[in-house]
């Protein structure tokens, strides 16, 4: 949510940002957000005269009953009554008015970096940067669903009769390799500095409101019914939802923590073949980063995040390269965004693994979060990035340590969470 100051006084570069993003049909919120603000400050303008005329015919019932005067303190207490329904009614257009410009101002979105590149969907996403050689072996390597159950490594059909579409068993040494990297990734970012968190699971709707956007919400978010309690789609919401309401002194800053979740998200596409495999699905585990800093600093940590998440893949000898969001793929809330994407030597093509985004004060101003300053209070700048995101961070490891013979290499990096095992061998 943007700053309703620089609404007011900047609605031609609001509405540039909205046609740049290709959301139109937003363009008339910025004039009704106009016409609700100055509403609301003349209803608040008047509010207050009403409350200082009260205070002062208030102030002389006293004096006039002391004094004896008992008929003209009885018409002010009249007056003072009429004041009161005044300022009730009052009220409630103040409360009516703020409410039509949340309403609108929680729709509009955010300022953009100026070097987002334009574009009207993921398609038009900007290939920044390679990191290693994208390989392609001269033997086949098989779908990764195959390649999982020549280990006896997966069972979607199980998964089916308890659970769903969407849903998976990992089994044996597959599910061992799987949390070797996120054991792997935890450790990689307390010692890259992180604090490690393990988070709740569910959070309320006012917290969900202020991480994301409602189409996001919509789209991603499972209700636990009778509750006002959401799963989380990722371990951001709650880890940001932590600082809810909060003023973080200066010197506690930055707040940079690394958190383990599962995840669970209600979209899943027809993605044809990829239907079988792991590529989207409903559950899924993820080990995250998030950042709260101060607004100048955030763009260094936008950089330094999506760097860690290029390392930590390379050192599982997978090669990455970073993608610039365009415009019609940033999410509202966003400011500057880009994903991590990794080779897949069996499709030939790049594979999105994880997302890097800094949302400046949007986050912060939704939910109260603010740093005590010497001259007053000010929101902070949140960002947030993925470290790994499994089973999509599995396929990849699998397919870029695909050996001619059918088995898979365990990267050096993840061997001691495997209990030393060097190769995952076929059963089948």
């Amino acid at each position: 949510m943007i700053d309703i100051k620089f609404l007011r006084e900047n609605p031609e570069i609001v509405k540039e940002n909205i046609k740049k993003k290709f959301q139109d049909k937003k363009l008339p919120l910025v004039d009704e957000v106009i016409d609700f603000d100055k509403k609301f400050r003349e209803t608040t303008v008047k509010g207050d005269e009403l409350r200082n005329r009260r205070n002062s015919l208030s102030s002389q019932i006293g004096v006039l009953m002391k004094d004896g005067k008992k008929d003209e303190a009885e018409s002010i207490k009249l007056e003072v009554k009429s004041i009161n329904e005044e300022l009730e009614k009052n009220e409630e257009l103040e409360k009516k008015y703020s409410e039509e410009i949340k309403s609108r101002m929680m729709l509009i979105p955010n300022i953009m970096d100026p070097s987002v590149p334009i574009g009207k969907d993921d398609s038009e996403n900007v290939e920044v940067e390679r990191f290693g050689d994208p390989k392609v072996p001269d033997y086949e390597i098989p779908y990764h669903a195959d390649i999982l159950d020549s280990f006896n490594g997966l069972d979607k059909e199980s998964a089916g009769r308890t659970s769903g579409v969407g849903f998976y068993y990992l089994i044996g040494d597959i599910a061992r390799l799987h949390e070797a990297m996120l054991a792997y990734a935890r450790d990689y970012m307390i010692n890259n500095g992180f604090t490690y968190a393990i988070p709740p699971f569910m959070i309320r709707s006012d917290v969900v409101t202020g991480v994301m956007s409602f189409e996001e919400m919509e789209a991603m978010m499972y209700k636990i019914e009778g509750e006002d309690l959401f799963l989380i789609g990722t371990s951001e919401h709650s880890m940001i939802g932590k600082y809810k309401g909060q003023i973080i002194k200066k010197d506690e800053l930055p707040i940079n923590m690394t958190s383990y979740s599962p995840c669970f998200r209600k979209e899943i596409g027809s993605h044809g073949l990829e239907e079988r495999g792991l590529y989207r699905v409903h559950q899924f585990e993820k080990q995250e980063m998030i950042v709260i800093c101060e607004p100048e600093e955030s763009m260094e940590w936008y950089n330094k995040m999506w760097k860690l998440s290029v390392d930590l893949f390379r050192n599982m000898n997978v090669p990455v390269r970073q993608l610039e969001c365009c415009s019609g793929d940033l999410a509202d809330l966003k400011v500057k965004s880009c994903d991590i994407e990794a080779w897949s030597p069996r499709q030939q093509k790049y594979f999105e693994v994880c997302s890097c985004s800094n949302l400046t004060d949007a986050q912060a101003r939704r939910l109260g979060i603010r740093i005590k300053g010497e001259k007053g209070n000010y929101f902070a700048h949140t960002l947030n990035n993925t470290v790994v995101a499994t089973p999509r961070g599995l396929i990849a490891v699998i397919e870029n340590n695909y050996n001619e013979d059918g088995s898979v290499t365990v990267p050096e990096v993840l061997r001691p969470y495997m209990g030393g095992l060097e190769k995952i061998v076929p059963k089948k």
